[in-house]
């Protein structure tokens, strides 16, 4: 059986000495067998290289900078007030970050919504939490991308939301279609945790890390508040598990389109396989768009 070189071994050296190309192809090569592994079905080896991945120094590293540098809110703190990090605090947190089963409450930040009065709630994790959650994420995603639905776009690598327009465009563009624009209220606050952690099929730490960080509770204007449904918007993973909980999503549909009572332009009674064949759906995060 393939064994992947570990680097789990810390490097003693500093920030600025790592090696950011080797470290990328290291994690890039485990991430593209988890995904062949995940394709095949080979459930044994998945958890194999995604534990390797975890505990790889290339993606401490890696998650560490894409938390601390390379993304936008970089600057906001969590309710530890960590933020802006040196280049030896990086290296210090990189050198800390491991699966605990522990999480610190989040930071309850209300964001306006474009063109609306009503604001968005957002949960910021500690500088800790964040670096942790990229950590996991780089193992979970390839799983989960060698599975997803076609016609998802959206919290996707490689993807975009132009990508879902042009495949609206392909679906209706030969002849005329019914459409539906449909958007899941309050998505993020109401997935459910029991089924969502049912769904990931996965046991040990990563459960129970995952597990604290659903459970970890906000604090808004130092008032604490459990969660018992719902991932928080602004955290790292949190995109992913919304994709997680909704994979499936155009299969139920249609399921569902099949009981219908849909008739051709000539009274015709249509069949299910040409139901299913006719219906195309699009979703992009929360936000779906049917045609039929």
């Amino acid at each position: 059986m393939y064994k992947p070189k570990s680097d789990s071994q810390l490097n003693t050296e500093g920030w600025k000495s790592v090696n950011w190309r080797k470290a990328e192809r290291y994690v890039f090569k485990l991430q593209k067998r988890i995904y062949t592994a995940s394709r095949r079905g080979d459930v044994k080896l998945i958890r194999k290289l995604q534990k390797t991945l975890m505990r790889s120094w290339s993606n401490k590293v890696l998650s560490v900078r894409r938390v601390t540098q390379d993304n936008t809110g970089k600057k906001t703190a969590g309710v530890d007030g960590i933020q802006s990090l040196t280049p030896a605090a990086r290296f210090e947190l990189a050198s800390q970050i491991k699966l605990t089963g522990k999480s610190r409450p989040t930071r309850r930040v209300w964001i306006p919504k474009p063109g609306r009065e009503e604001k968005r709630p957002l949960g910021i994790p500690t500088m800790y939490d964040r670096a942790l959650q990229a950590l996991v994420k780089a193992a979970l995603e390839p799983e989960w991308e060698a599975v997803f639905e076609p016609n998802s776009f959206g919290f996707r690598p490689g993807r975009s939301c132009h990508d879902a327009i042009w495949q609206i465009k392909n679906a209706i563009k030969d002849k005329a279609k019914f459409v539906l624009d449909a958007d899941i209220a309050q998505c993020f606050d109401r997935i459910n945790h029991k089924t969502l952690l049912q769904k990931l099929n996965i046991k040990g730490k990563v459960k129970q890390q995952i597990k604290a960080w659903l459970k970890s509770g906000v604090i808004d204007q130092g008032a604490f508040t459990a969660t018992s449904e719902g991932t928080p918007q602004g955290g790292v993973i949190s995109p992913l598990l919304a994709n997680i909980a909704l994979h499936g999503m155009e299969n139920h549909i249609k399921k569902f389109a099949q009981t219908l009572h849909i008739r051709y332009p000539n009274g015709e009674k249509m069949c299910k396989r040409d139901k299913v064949r006719t219906l195309t759906l699009v979703r992009y995060a929360d936000d779906f768009v049917s045609a039929t």
